[in-house]
């Protein structure tokens, strides 16, 4: 009896053997994918990766190792590894916004220097700045007052190997800072001494109202006492030199870095630190 052969065998094998397979993807590495090893059909999440190999654990916790550039099966069909190069680590920065230098000791003190006008000033460009001067070599020394800024720097000495910053609150047209500043600058040359100032009437003033959950600071009229009126406006107790003193130790703990201060306050001590550390300060 003859059989009909038409239909024996698979019509499309020729195809298939003649087919070249196709090649894997390129799939990016990252841990936590599943993959298979296709000779050994271990199949797990990508655990960790050396340099030459590429670690998979199962459900059940068993790892295995296989080599780096290995072809595996993933869910859409066979794949090899890319491992892309790590994006650059960020570099830190300081609370004044420069690059935080890392492990950095402070330098032997600068002969020059930068005075501010009271202690609250000084804690705060050291609470900000702190970081720079150390870096630089700057020692901050505050006055206790413009009225002492002549004195003062008659017994210091400025010279341009030597030159000295100065910033003072309310330097704005026609104030006594602008005087103070004026004389200062023609008594011993702006190659010397630089004297700059931030318009507002305390430094306290320097923090962003917004830090204390305000739009504005409090406007105090003139012959009260500035630090006991924004006290009282702002609920705190302000008795006595100490209840001042823990109130700006309350402000000054708002301020996290450069960030929270008047741009007026930034740009005038950075100028005072590029002019003592230029080069012969």
């Amino acid at each position: 009896m003859d059989f009909d052969e038409r239909y024996d065998g698979d019509p499309l094998i020729a195809f298939r053997e003649g087919r070249k397979p196709r090649p894997p993807r390129e799939a990016t590495a990252r841990r936590g994918m599943w993959l298979e090893d296709p000779v050994t059909e271990f199949y797990g999440r990508l655990v960790s990766a050396t340099r030459e190999t590429v670690t998979l654990q199962d459900a059940d916790g068993a790892r295995r190792s296989f080599p780096r550039h290995s072809t595996f099966f993933d869910d859409e069909g066979a794949v090899r590894l890319v491992f892309r190069a790590p994006e650059p680590k960020a570099r830190a920065r300081s609370t004044s916004g420069s690059f935080l230098v890392e492990d950095a000791t402070a330098r032997v003190a600068r002969s020059g220097r930068i005075f501010v006008e009271g202690r609250h000033d000084a804690e705060l460009v050291e609470k900000v700045w702190g970081h720079d001067l150390r870096v630089e070599g700057v020692v901050v020394e505050y006055l206790e007052g413009a009225d002492r800024l002549d004195e003062v720097l008659a017994e210091f000495g400025p010279a341009p190997a030597r030159r000295v910053g100065v910033l003072l609150d309310h330097l704005v047209r026609g104030s006594k800072e602008s005087r103070i500043a004026d004389a200062i600058a023609e008594r011993f040359g702006a190659d010397a001494v630089l004297v700059v100032g931030h318009p507002y009437v305390d430094v306290w003033q320097a923090v962003r109202p917004q830090r204390l959950g305000r739009e504005s600071w409090p406007v105090i009229p003139k012959g009260q006492s500035w630090k006991h009126g924004i006290c009282a406006a702002l609920g705190l107790p302000h008795e006595d030199q100490a209840d001042i003193a823990r109130a700006w130790q309350r402000i000054l703990g708002r301020v996290r870095d450069w960030r929270d201060l008047e741009p007026a306050m930034i740009g005038r001590v950075e100028e005072l630190i590029d002019f003592v550390t230029a080069p012969g300060g």
